[in-house]
C-alpha cells in the first residue's frame, strides 16, 4: 500500500516524497486508518516495524488541518534516546509544515531544562517526553495540557518494566478525558492490559506478529568462558575493515571494562552507560553516527533507541536476559535493506537463555569454533544446564540456610 492512498494532505505527501517514503509497512497499513478515524488504539508491534511513522503521520495530518498554536499532542516514551529519536523523525516529517515540537527528557544541563520550559510554555504542538522529567515540569505549574487531544504511549511495556506505571497515571490525571489515546507495545503482558483498561476507551486492537531477525543478518555464536570474551573481541576485530560496530554488554561495569581494553589496544571506540550525563551521551552518539567512532560499547540503554543505518556488526557480549531483546539488539544491523553480522558470546550459564532465543526466532544459530590459539570453551548443552546461573542459585541457598539459623 502506498502512502498516497491514505488520504494525507498534499503537504504531508510532499514531506514523505522528500524523505523517499513510498510503501507503508504492515503496522502502518493497519494502524493509520484507525488513527485517522479518531479511535483509541492498542497495537502490539516491534521496534523497527515503522510504528513511529504509523502514529506521527496521521497526527501531523490532524494538526495541519486544525492549525492550532497550542499543545495538542503528548508522546510518552521510556528513554531520552527514544525521545530524541522521535523528535528528530517528527522534524523530518514536518519540515514543510507549520508544526512545532519539543523533546522533554532528563539531564543535568541547565540550558536543556530552560529550553524544555520555553517549549512547554509557548505551547509546542507536540511534546515528546519521558515520564519522570515531564512530571518535574508539571509540578512547577507553569503550563497545562488543557488543550491536549492526542496521547501516545510508545514502548509502553518498557516504560512499565522501568517502573513508570505510577508516573504515567499521574500524568494522565492532568490530561483532558476527551482525547484519543494510542498505546504501542512490543509485548502484551497483563500489566499492559491493566494500563489499557484504565486509560483507553473501547480501543481497536492490532497485533503485528513479532518480526524475526531480517534474513540479511548473518547470525552466529561462540561458546566460551567469561575470561575469554574480551580476547575474542580483539581477535575478531583486529585487521578487519568494519566501519560501524556495536558491542552490547549487560552492565555498565562490563561496558567500561570492554571500552578500556579496546582503547588500550588502539581501537577507535566509544562507550555509553548510565554514568554519563546527557551531554556526554549525545557527544558519543554523534561521533558514532558521523563514523568518527567505529566501535560503540553500550548497555541495553540504546538497544531500542538507536537508528543508525550502516552498522556492520553487532556483538552480544552477554546473552540478553529477554529473548525479545535479542531481536531488538541485532536489529540495529542490516537496516534499510543492507547486510550485517550479529555475533553472540555464550558462557556456560547462559545456554538455556540462548536456547530460548533460538526457539523464539525458530532458527538454529551456527555455533562457530573459537579462533586458533584459544582454549576450548564449555560444551553447548542447554537442556542439561537448565535453571540459569548456578552460582546465583548456590548463593540463594546459602542465605536461606543462614536465615533459618
Amino acid at each position: 500500500m502506498k502512502f498516497k492512498e491514505f488520504g494525507f494532505s498534499d503537504d504531508i505527501l510532499e514531506g514523505l516524497e522528500a524523505m523517499r517514503f513510498e510503501d507503508a509497512t504492515p503496522v502502518q497499513q493497519q494502524t493509520i486508518p484507525v488513527i485517522m478515524n479518531g479511535q483509541d488504539l492498542i497495537a502490539c508491534a516491534q521496534t523497527g516495524t515503522g510504528k513511529t511513522a504509523a502514529y506521527l503521520l496521521p497526527l501531523l495530518d490532524r494538526l495541519l488541518a486544525k492549525k492550532e498554536d497550542k499543545t495538542t499532542t503528548l508522546i510518552l516514551v521510556p528513554t531520552r534516546e527514544l525521545a530524541m529519536q522521535i523528535d528528530q523523525q517528527m522534524q523530518g516529517f514536518s519540515y514543510f509544515l507549520p508544526v512545532t515540537s519539543v523533546a522533554v527528557y532528563g539531564g543535568s544541563d541547565a540550558g536543556l531544562w530552560e529550553q524544555q520550559k520555553r517549549g512547554l510554555i509557548s505551547g509546542a504542538n507536540v511534546v515528546v517526553a519521558t515520564p519522570g522529567r515531564l512530571i518535574q515540569h508539571i509540578n512547577m505549574d507553569y503550563f497545562t495540557f488543557s488543550n491536549l487531544r492526542y496521547l501516545v504511549l510508545d514502548e509502553a511495556d518498557r516504560m512499565l518494566d522501568m517502573g513508570f506505571f505510577d508516573d504515567i497515571m499521574h500524568i494522565v490525571k492532568t490530561l483532558p478525558t476527551q482525547r484519543q489515546t494510542l498505546l504501542f507495545s512490543a509485548t502484551m503482558p497483563s500489566k499492559i492490559r491493566e494500563l489499557s483498561r484504565q486509560i483507553l476507551q473501547s480501543p481497536e486492537e492490532i497485533n503485528i506478529a513479532m518480526s524475526k531477525p531480517a534474513e540479511n543478518i548473518l547470525q552466529a555464536a561462540y561458546i566460551l568462558y567469561d575470561n575469554q570474551k574480551i580476547s575474542l573481541i580483539s581477535a575478531l576485530l583486529k585487521g578487519k575493515e568494519l566501519n560501524s560496530i556495536i558491542v552490547f554488554a549487560s552492565t555498565k561495569l562490563k561496558v567500561k571494562e570492554i571500552y578500556k581494553t579496546l582503547k588500550s589496544q588502539g581501537f577507535n571506540a566509544g562507550a555509553i552507560h548510565s554514568d554519563l550525563d546527557q551531554k556526554e551521551r549525545e557527544e558519543v552518539m554523534l561521533s558514532f553516527r558521523n563514523r568518527k567512532t567505529e566501535i560503540l560499547v553500550a548497555t541495553d540503554i540504546i538497544s531500542r533507541g538507536i537508528d543508525v543505518v550502516g552498522i556492520d556488526l553487532v556483538i552480544n557480549y552477554d546473552v540478553p536476559g529477554d529473548a525479545e531483546d535479542y531481536v531488538h539488539r541485532i536489529g540495529r544491523t542490516a537496516r534499510a535493506k543492507s547486510t550485517g553480522v550479529a555475533l553472540t558470546f555464550i558462557n556456560e550459564y547462559d545456554q538455556e537463555k540462548f536456547f530460548n532465543i533460538e526457539k523464539l526466532i525458530d532458527k538454529d544459530i551456527f555455533k562457530s569454533p573459537l579462533p586458533e590459539g584459544f582454549d576450548s570453551g564449555p560444551a553447548y548443552e542447554p537442556l542439561k544446564r537448565r535453571g540459569g546461573d548456578k552460582r546465583f542459585t548456590r548463593k540463594k541457598k546459602f542465605f536461606k540456610k543462614r536465615d533459618k539459623k
